[in-house]
């Protein structure tokens, strides 16, 4: 829903007071198109901001949430794909969506979507939400890595609790803080507050029941991280757009002014002439690196390279990631072994950078290094980084190295 806040000021039907009912993606199984917190609204004219699956049950969607805004109710409905009936509502892919699906009115009253279009741009904001059968509403935390759920009245007024304190919300302190902290989306299910409870069939057995667990969806929006892009070169420039798709704050570093302030660098957050061990010094000191922090050197040249690596490698940061040939790589572990560098921060530095590719144009190597970084993100092991293969990074044809007339990186 937090991807949905910043369109919603300028989207025709909520701006012209219609009212809209939410609908939320909170559970997947299978080959799913789309993951769990993924939203979209319905007015009450059927008109539709976002996408829950890409087209294959949208119209079941808005037929369902009409519905909610007609009697005012809570929907949760599973939509999978029956073999049996390939034209049925459902995903040909062949997975599975439970999705929830409430008026927008319901979740805290008209003041929460202006609060969270005030919040949901890039500044950090968690909304908390309940979606079992048993109860609705929502809270919006304003400061979602120093929350403290154990303290929070708004909380416990969600879970159906008479204050902040005792056993419920210390459990669900333990499953919450995490995910606000880490900046994530998932559910979190706590007991109810009035536990299981017997009911007498017949005169024979009593059958003790479960109740619904209190289910909360959790979305949490960090600031976005930062890269940082070491050398104004060509491959800097193709880096710096790449990264921003991927949501990074991209800072590009480089001590040659000349080189730092050519036009295509524009597209960069923040363009910094100075020597890049220094100026990473300088932010890691004010707090301004942390441990989503990625930094890519691409300047290939070890008078820059090595007093920013040994800074580098001393972090706390998600990705230290330098550019050069398996030569250039091994000279480079030598000197920073020479200037003190433990083994285990080496193990760190991924070099060569990137994952293997073929690439060898500008575009390509930042399409190989972006995919090392989302790798490394959501810890897939499948794909190879450079880094643990052998020989020539660039595996070329005669006629294809004559038309790239060679890479001073492989």
């Amino acid at each position: 829903m937090l991807d949905l806040m910043p369109s919603l000021a300028g989207w025709q039907p909520a701006a012209s007071g219609q009212r809209c009912a939410i609908a939320t993606v909170v559970g997947t199984r299978g080959s799913a198109p789309r993951p769990m917190g993924t939203s979209m609204m319905v007015s009450e004219s059927g008109e539709v901001l976002g996408s829950l699956s890409g087209g294959c049950v949208e119209g079941a969607v808005v037929e369902a949430a009409l519905g909610a805004l007609h009697d005012g109710g809570t929907r949760l409905e599973l939509f999978g794909y029956g073999a049996e009936d390939a034209f049925a509502v459902g995903l040909t892919c062949g997975g599975e969506l439970e999705v929830h699906i409430e008026p927008l009115d319901a979740l805290a009253g008209p003041g929460l979507a202006d609060l969270l279009r005030r919040q949901a741009g890039d500044t950090a904001v968690a909304l908390i939400r309940r979606v079992d059968r048993n109860g609705n509403g929502a809270v919006v935390i304003p400061d979602p890595a120093t929350f403290k759920a154990a303290q929070s009245a708004g909380l416990a007024a969600l879970l159906g609790l008479a204050g902040p304190a005792g056993e419920a919300m210390a459990a669900a302190a333990a499953q919450l803080e995490p995910l606000l902290r880490g900046g994530r989306t998932g559910l979190v299910r706590l007991a109810p507050a009035g536990g299981c409870f017997p009911r007498v069939q017949g005169s024979e057995h009593i059958e003790v029941l479960q109740p619904e667990p209190v289910t909360l969806l959790v979305e949490s929006r960090l600031p976005p991280p930062r890269m940082l892009v070491v050398g104004a070169n060509d491959f800097g420039a193709a880096l710096v757009p790449a990264a921003k798709l991927l949501g990074y704050r991209v800072t590009l570093v480089d001590a040659r002014p000349a080189f730092a302030g050519q036009a295509r660098f524009e597209s960069a957050d923040e363009v910094v002439t100075d020597w890049p061990h220094r100026y990473l010094t300088g932010e890691a000191a004010a707090g301004r690196i942390d441990a989503r922090t990625a930094i890519c050197v691409l300047t290939h040249d070890p008078k820059f390279d090595i007093p920013l690596l040994e800074k580098a490698l001393e972090l706390d940061v998600a990705f230290v990631g330098a550019m050069g040939s398996r030569r250039s790589h091994r000279q480079r572990v030598d000197e920073l072994l020479a200037a003190g560098v433990a083994p285990q921060g080496l193990a760190r530095l991924r070099s060569p950078i990137g994952l293997d590719l073929g690439a060898v144009t500008p575009a390509e190597v930042a399409v190989s290094i972006t995919a090392e970084l989302i790798a490394a993100r959501s810890g897939a092991s499948s794909c190879r980084p450079l880094r643990d293969g052998a020989g020539p990074i660039h595996h070329l044809t005669a006629d294809a190295f004559a038309e790239n007339q060679g890479t001073p990186w492989t």
